[in-house]
């Protein structure tokens, strides 16, 4: 494993763990200005240029018809319809916080889709999806996903998606490095603007500065810097180490709901928070297991 920078890797899980954390609350002060597909189609769009720009200016040749197309699909599943569904959610009433714990549920999704592909679950992770949908049970319990049920079967197909998208993306000749993200969000972008379009979503007054400020740190931090501290951590230290933002962003994202947005947790909340969380600690134990294993030989 190449040697890292201790402050780039602290800098990295800072922004894993607390960027994006944060942006499920920064979505819910942007819709306040901007409708929902617009805002997203706009963030993906301008953050996908600009990496793809980025990319060519440093030398990466143009992706390939077959890279387009493969992108195409993994930016849809991903960011249109994942990451599009939290956003339209949050816009139906589904608080942050409650969109961030939905969205833990996305291990569990992968492990099941993963075996569509052969990819074998283990008894560790067998249990763990077990308590996983016990924890969604639990948070439906609550009285914000019963106050919003579209908006929590939506943004269960939104979880879902991003996991099938996550799972078959690596059966696909995507990009390379950071231009595949690039690729991805470009197509994401256009997807949603004409959902947008098609839907009749209209402005009906001029954005707020709290919602320009909103869609700026979605574009800058949310998906580019993120990102790129993601794929940092990837090349620096273990897997399970750099995906350990899936059971730390729910914590962070109802945290600042409750703290800078009143949103309120009730104790069925909590409860489903404790379950899903250990559950997605569960479903990574054999992951590290396997890891520690390989570096022994």
């Amino acid at each position: 494993m190449p040697p890292a920078n201790p402050l780039l890797l602290i800098a990295s899980f800072f922004a894993l763990y607390f960027v994006w954390g944060s942006t499920y609350l920064v979505i819910k002060f942007g819709i306040a200005s901007w409708p929902p597909l617009l805002m997203a189609g706009i963030r993906f769009l301008v953050a996908g240029s600009l990496i793809y720009a980025w990319c060519r200016f440093r030398g990466a040749a143009n992706p390939s018809l077959r890279e387009w197309g493969a992108g195409a699909i993994v930016g849809i599943l991903l960011l249109a319809v994942g990451n599009g569904g939290v956003t339209v959610a949050e816009h139906m009433g589904v608080d942050s916080g409650i969109a961030a714990l939905c969205v833990a549920t996305v291990p569990l999704f992968a492990l099941l889709f993963g075996m569509i592909w052969g990819q074998r679950t283990r008894g560790l992770e067998w249990a763990g999806i077990a308590l996983g949908l016990f924890g969604i049970g639990l948070l439906n319990l609550g009285s914000n996903l019963q106050a919003s049920t579209l908006g929590a079967v939506l943004i269960l197909i939104a979880a879902a998606s991003w996991a099938f998208g996550s799972m078959w993306s690596k059966h696909l000749p995507l990009p390379r490095g950071a231009m595949a993200s690039g690729v991805e969000m470009l197509a994401a972008g256009v997807v949603l603007l004409m959902a947008s379009l098609i839907s009749g979503e209209r402005m009906t007054a001029a954005p707020t500065a709290t919602g320009w400020f909103a869609l700026a740190y979605l574009i800058v931090f949310g998906s580019i810097i993120a990102f790129s501290a993601y794929v940092y951590l990837l090349k620096h230290v273990r897997p399970a180490a750099a995906t350990s933002y899936a059971y730390v962003n729910p914590v962070v994202a109802v945290l600042l709901g409750v703290g800078f947005a009143g949103e309120r947790v009730g104790g069925e909340e909590l409860l489903a928070m404790a379950v899903i969380v250990s559950a997605v600690i569960l479903i990574g134990l054999p992951q590290r297991r396997t890891q520690k294993l390989a570096e022994s030989c």
